[in-house]
Order: C-alpha cells, then sequence, then structure tokens
C-alpha cells in the first residue's frame, strides 16, 4: 500500500493536542478526517511527537497509507482542501517505502520555545508566545541550559504524568538567542520526556531574571527530584519544529 510523509504545520490553540482524545478536537483527528473525505479511507496517522493542547507545530511529520497511488502533490492539496478552514496546513508529501515509520524511524526532535520579552501586551501573537517583563539576560540563559546538554537523569524536568520507561534521556543541543524583543530556546534530541522542553522554558527563565544562577540549574538537573523544577512555562510559546530521519526511502 503506497505510504506518504507528510511534513505539517499547525496552530494547536483550539486542539487538545495532536493524538485523538475523547475531550476534545485533535490535529490527527482533523486529518484523518480529511483523508477519509479525500478518498474514503479510514486511517491511524502516527506522527514523530505528540505535542499537548496549546503546543504547536512547524515542521510535524506523519505518515498515512493511502490504498491508491497519487501524485504526492495531489495527496497534499487534496487533505489541505478538506482540512477547510482548520488553522492546519500540510507543507509537503513525499512517496516513501513502507519501512518508513514517522514515530519510530525519527532519530533527532527539534523544539522551539518563544518568548515575547515586552512590557506592552500582545496583540497579534496571542496564543502564539510567552510574553514576560522584565527584561532577561539571554547571555545568561544560553550559558546556564549548556550543563544541561549530554546523558542525563532528568527527572526534574519530567512530568509526574510522563510514560516514558526510563526518565534518562540525551539532549544533544540546547540554544538561547535572543532576535529583537523575542527570545528562543531551541532543543534538539533523539527524544523528550513530557513536558521536558517547557520545563527546561520555565526554568531558564528564572535564569534569566537573575533568580537562579548556573549553579542552580545544576544542582537542580542532579538533584532527579521533580520538586526541584522551576516553573513550567506554558504551552502556547512551544513549536515542534521538525523531526529528522537518515533515509525516508529505506
Amino acid at each position: 500500500m503506497p505510504r506518504y510523509k507528510l511534513t505539517i504545520e499547525y496552530d494547536g490553540t483550539g486542539f487538545v493536542g495532536w493524538q485523538r482524545q475523547e475531550n476534545g478536537p485533535s490535529v490527527q483527528q482533523a486529518i484523518e478526517e480529511a483523508v477519509k473525505n479525500f478518498c474514503g479511507m479510514e486511517t491511524n496517522i502516527p506522527a514523530a511527537g505528540r505535542t499537548d493542547s496549546g503546543v504547536h507545530a512547524r515542521g510535524m511529520v506523519a505518515h498515512v497509507d493511502i490504498d491508491r497511488a497519487f501524485e504526492p502533490g495531489k495527496v497534499r492539496d487534496a487533505i489541505n482542501f478538506h482540512l477547510g478552514a482548520q488553522p492546519i496546513s500540510i507543507l509537503s508529501a513525499e512517496a516513501v517505502s513502507e519501512e518508513f515509520h514517522a514515530r519510530f524511524s525519527c532519530v533527532r526532535r527539534s523544539y522551539e520555545y518563544r518568548i515575547t520579552n515586552r512590557r506592552m501586551p500582545l496583540a497579534l501573537d496571542v496564543n502564539r508566545t510567552w510574553r514576560i517583563w522584565p527584561a532577561l539576560n539571554a547571555e545568561a540563559m544560553d550559558d546556564a541550559a549548556q550543563v544541561l546538554v549530554g546523558r542525563h537523569d532528568f527527572t526534574t524536568f519530567r512530568s509526574s504524568k510522563c510514560q516514558s520507561e526510563s526518565p534518562v534521556k540525551s539532549l544533544e543541543q540546547i540554544s538561547v538567542m535572543r532576535a529583537g524583543e523575542d527570545v528562543y530556546i531551541r532543543c534538539a534530541a533523539r527524544s523528550f520526556l513530557h513536558n521536558q522542553v517547557r520545563s527546561f522554558a520555565g526554568t531558564l527563565v528564572e535564569v534569566g531574571k537573575g533568580k537562579w544562577t548556573k549553579r542552580d540549574l545544576k544542582k537542580a538537573l542532579e538533584a532527579a527530584d521533580r520538586a526541584a523544577c522551576g516553573p513550567v512555562a506554558p504551552p502556547e510559546g512551544l513549536y515542534f519544529l521538525r523531526a529528522d530521519y537518515e533515509d525516508v526511502n529505506r
């Protein structure tokens, strides 16, 4: 059966998250229903990640099996047509082998957390960034964040609802940079724990405010205790940036 790799952008504000749930509309459900309206098939569309309610994506990857071969551009355009006015866009569709799996073939996931660092309230970016004032020291945040890189027990930055078998993960990269009034926290790893990036972001903001030091962050990490975490950042600033694969045709 032909398989297509989908790259997806969405505004997660009105959804309960990526995954189908009984308590409200999900991104997965919206796309599966669009596929059904396109080709009449009931489908289950796995994705590279499972974003929470209110979390966005610039480059989520999923795959769908369709019982007829279509030109990939037609798959992209047809799903977008049937999504209608919902804030979801299929950016691309690619034909891949049946061995490709959006979740299990993924070798790296990247997230971005956006903070708008200004006094004035938001007018255009409500639900798309976390507004904070006073000014944050992004350089201090970036310096402190480097203690998180590597293989660690990340219990401190793990939600109590996390279903991962182990809190031990390898963080490949984290950076904090300022661009005008925005501060971006970017992370990359093979996989993440539930609420890990939002926990990083909220804690690093304490560093940016001067309330925590790099040493405080290191002590919190080494504590391996959820109680040692700083505040958890709200969902609206978080974006799933991209999923990387060694070879989508394998």
